[in-house]
Parts: C-alpha cells; structure tokens; sequence
C-alpha cells in the first residue's frame, strides 16, 4: 500500500503510517530499529530496494531522504516537504517512508526525521552516496548508534580513507569493510589450519581499491609484517599471499564466484568467495550496532596484540 502526501508534516505521516497499518490488518508493529538512508534521487531506486531487501532479515522502518536542492533565489523560499508511505509488501518487512525536503527544510532534514524515529529502537544511518566528511557530528549522523559510508562511490576512494581514518568515531563503518568480511573469516580459517609463522604479505587488487588497502593495513596491524599492494586488472580484490618459511598461503579470486585456497603441502581447494549484493552488505552491517573495533583498526592500521583469527 501506497499513501502519497504533498506539502506535507511529520505529524501527518506518523497518521499516515498507522492508517496504512490499520488498512492492510497489521496494527502491531514489530520492527527492531529505523534505517535512515540518505540519498539522492539517481540513487533513491536502489538505495531503497536494498534497504527493503535487507529489512527480511531486520525488520525496520525505513527513512529515505532525499533532499531536492534549490536551484533559484526562489525554491530556496520554498521550503516543503513531500512524502511517500510504504505499508506492507510495497515496503519490505516493515514500513518505508521516501522523504522529499525542498528549500530551507533540506538544510533541517533532522528535524523531519527525528519525530518518525521508532520509540526506544537503534537508528542506523547510510549514505549510499555523498557522505559528509565527518559522518558522526552530521546532524542525522548524530541520531545514530551507527553510521554507514561507501568508499566505492566516491571518486578519490583512497583519499576518502584518510579522511574516514582522521574523523572515525566509534560506530562508524564502510561497505568498503563489509565486503571483506568473506575474505577475513576464510584468511583467519587457512591460518588457523596452517599455524605457520608469517613472514610477509602481498594484497592484489585493481587500482585505488579502498577494500584491497583496508585488508593490507588490517594484515599489517594483525600480522606485524609489511603487506605489499599489488595492482591487478580486478575486479576488486582478487588474491592475497601470506609468505612463511614452508611455502605461500594463497588465495586467488581473479574473476568469478570462486577463489581458490593453496597452502604448503597440501592440494588447493576450490571455495566460494562471490562479490556480494548490497542488500547482504546492509543486512550483515544491521547484524551488530555496537562499534566495529576491528574496523578502526584497519582504518588506522593500528597493531594489536589479538590473534587473526579473531575477525
């Protein structure tokens, strides 16, 4: 079900919500957070198909901002707010709500968001595009436990590390991080089997891959050896090589769902390694809303005394 609304206010789409509610039989409402997504309108359609899809595995209420910048003197004195609801199976497993600010109500887009925030439930902040430079003293940044970015869709990914690395703030994170989560857990799984001493690494990526540095500065801190950065043609990240005494630790994904695993003295292995949908990166990220450690520690490159196989 869907409830179109023109000039409209936080109050009446708080109505809105629970008429579409009431509407489609479901009074109850048994979300676990909101997901506020703050986008534009070339990625609005995407943005939120992922957001819906991730919501079967959490369900939530879904804020999607969008704010329409002013283009004369006078949109700027226009200030409104349109808005779509999203009731049942039009909005996931839980509720969405598309929000389009005009004028001076785009530079308060917090003040719209904070009465349709859930009572007493997490608030997960994405941007899919258009990050501010300081996620967590953005005004709707500030409303939640976590804050999600995407180096991928910035043009300068590795400059945009330095500056996530200069303005981290516990709870936030980086697609750019989630997709490494496979190659984490199966280099922590090939070490724990090999228990060999490294003593040096290469990462393998295409150029200016943010994942690819994220893993070599995570090597590094874990690890305590030098990781070299190896350009490839990708896509993404596509091998690393862990150096020990009896031989490589290999794994090689240059194209495909599947990479394969070698380690010395035994046979190489075939497993699955896919580059994952966006709605699986947001749904894993929905998983823990408290802060991402290991994150900061690859976002600085910062040594710690754990063992790898604590990812």
């Amino acid at each position: 079900m869907k409830i179109d609304l023109t000039d409209t206010t936080a109050s009446k789409i708080n109505k809105a919500l629970v008429q579409g509610r009431r509407a489609i039989g479901t009074p109850a409402v048994g979300m676990v957070l909101t997901m506020v997504v703050v986008t534009d309108e070339e990625n609005a359609y995407d943005s939120v198909k992922a957001a819906e899809q991730a919501s079967h595995e959490h369900p939530s209420r879904t804020l999607v901002v969008i704010k329409r910048h002013a283009r004369t003197s006078r949109d700027r004195t226009q200030s409104r707010l349109d808005a779509e609801v999203r009731v049942g199976a039009d909005a996931g497993t839980g509720e969405t709500v598309v929000l389009r600010t005009h004028g001076e109500v785009s530079d308060h887009a917090d003040s719209v968001v904070l009465p349709l925030l859930l009572p007493d439930a997490p608030v997960v902040v994405w941007w899919p595009v258009d990050a501010p430079e300081v996620p967590a003293e953005d005004p709707l940044g500030a409303l939640a436990q976590r804050r999600i970015t995407d180096m991928y869709a910035v043009q300068a990914p590795l400059a945009a590390l330095e500056s996530r690395a200069r303005s981290y703030a516990p709870g936030d994170t980086d697609l750019a991080w989630t997709r490494l989560t496979p190659w984490r857990s199966m280099l922590a799984a090939a070490l724990d089997q090999a228990r060999l001493r490294i003593t040096a690494a290469a990462v393998e990526s295409e150029a200016d891959n943010p994942s690819a540095e994220l893993l070599a500065r995570w090597l590094e801190a874990r690890l305590h050896v030098p990781v070299d950065r190896v350009e490839t043609t990708g896509p993404v990240v596509t091998g690393v090589r862990l150096g020990t005494e009896s031989g490589e630790i290999v794994i090689d994904r240059p194209e495909g769902p599947l990479a394969t695993l070698s380690l010395p003295g035994q046979p190489p292995r075939t497993l699955a390694l896919k580059v994952r949908a966006t709605s699986e990166l947001i749904a894993e990220e929905l998983r823990r809303l408290d802060a991402d450690e290991m994150y900061a520690v690859a976002l600085r490159g910062e040594g710690t005394e754990e063992t790898l196989s604590h990812v």
